[in-house]
């Protein structure tokens, strides 16, 4: 009787794996959706989008594990020839509001609102040129970025190079910069919520804003949701603009499905960026990323953003060498970070030590390397501070050793043409 009962599970297990092998096929054998023409500005194309609301239509769907190609643009949608120009001042053209020129939504068919959904890159096709700007977006601009840089770079599978710095090679680490969902109608009310509140406080927040906000009929002027439809610059719980360099062809980012079909966009792709991204811009290009996707089981809590899993050499700085500086966080007396002044805070200008201040920590790292940069390799303050910004990871090496929290910043030395 129990070996009966062992054959018959056996066969069942054989059918199950036999129809889940079937079911693959059939998925395998579907067309590939292909989204987006960046062949066109993105006003003219229906399936560019730069805002966030649960009212954006979908422009395409697919059914899990079918692959999805997504064509993009530029994150603000520029058109560079870098036989033309090779650097200037500032970025050529005018206002922010198209920030991130993305792809989607698509709607992943039987995907419900609560599921879990697995993206998993297959592989990113970088464009033939890329940008990078230097100033005022910046981390601790005020410190780092007291002038203005925007450098066009020559991109091709294997390296990026720029005639604006010379003795620089960039080796290829394309990843998205944003990959989201869109919120629902409660998500949203908290996001209005708390970064209505963070502003009105002082604090560094892009609210909702119609100007170049696509699609127009949702969120531009006259739009029918202008007010609510939030901007795509920083990351939330859904993902967005998480701008992590480890998600490169291979790993699997995991995001909430928060309506029904989830809403699935991409954008804002990246030829190469540092940990920290710390001029404001990676190596901005547009491209075609290749996802498939399907509805985690047993999902990961999400409740406080994204999770994602890969390859260890995903992790790695692609470099056989490195140099790298560490910093605390100290300060002159008398001084204030401007990140920190809207706290108002009666006791941090009088303080020279600033106690558990990751921010500042990586200041003083990012300074340090931005010093050696330019006394090592001859380069000035804004292709240094760019340098680090497309090539430089600033990692938290500790947080229990009070007060001084540790960052370190890693220079990959084999980006440095013709040098030991």
């Amino acid at each position: 009787m129990k070996s009966g009962l062992l054959y018959t599970l056996g066969i069942g297990l054989l059918v199950i794996e036999a129809l889940s092998v079937t079911a693959a096929a059939e998925t395998a054998a579907l067309p590939t959706v292909v989204v987006g023409d960046p062949s066109i500005r993105c006003e003219e194309d229906p399936t560019c989008m730069n805002r966030l609301h649960p009212e954006i239509p979908t422009v395409a769907e697919a059914v899990p594990g079918q692959r999805i190609v997504f064509n993009s643009r530029d994150a603000f949608d520029l058109t560079l020839d870098p036989d033309q120009w090779s650097s200037a001042k500032t970025m050529p053209r005018k206002g922010v509001g198209i920030a991130h020129a993305l792809t989607g939504p698509v709607s992943i068919i039987g995907a419900k609102a609560g599921d879990v959904l697995a993206v998993t890159i297959e592989k990113i096709e970088p464009a033939k040129v890329g940008w990078t700007q230097a100033g005022a977006f910046g981390f601790a601009a005020e410190r780092f970025g007291t002038d203005e840089l925007f450098i066009v770079w020559r991109l091709n599978n294997r390296d990026a190079v720029s005639d604006a710095l010379p003795g620089v090679r960039i080796p290829n680490s394309s990843f998205p910069g944003v990959v989201t969902t869109l919120p629902d109608r409660n998500f949203l009310a908290r996001v209005l919520a708390r970064e209505t509140e963070l502003l009105k406080s002082g604090g560094s927040v892009f609210n909702p804003d119609p100007d170049e906000a696509r699609p127009a009929q949702v969120c531009g002027p006259g739009g029918t949701h202008s007010s609510e439809c939030l901007r795509t610059v920083p990351p939330r719980e859904q993902g967005g603009n998480m701008d992590i360099r480890y998600l490169t062809a291979g790993t699997t980012v995991y995001l909430p499905c928060m309506v029904d079909g989830c809403g699935l966009a991409v954008g804002d792709f990246h030829y190469a960026q540092g940990d920290g991204e710390v001029s404001g811009s990676a190596i901005e290009m547009g491209g075609s990323l290749t996802v498939t996707t399907r509805i985690a089981t047993n999902p990961p809590d999400l409740s406080y953003g994204p999770h994602y899993e890969g390859p260890a050499s995903a992790l790695s700085i692609p470099s056989r060498r490195f140099y790298a500086v560490t910093g605390i966080p100290v300060k002159e007396s008398g001084t204030v970070p401007s990140d920190l002044a809207y706290l108002e805070s009666p006791k941090l200008a009088d303080l020279s030590n600033v106690s558990g201040n990751i921010s500042l920590a990586a200041q003083n790292a990012l300074a340090a390397m931005i010093d050696y940069i330019k006394k090592t390799y001859g380069y000035n303050q804004m292709q240094a501070y760019l340098i680090a910004s497309v090539a430089v990871d600033l990692r938290i090496t500790q947080l229990v050793d009070v007060p001084n929290m540790g960052v370190t910043a890693i220079l990959p030395l084999d980006i440095f043409v013709g040098r030991d």
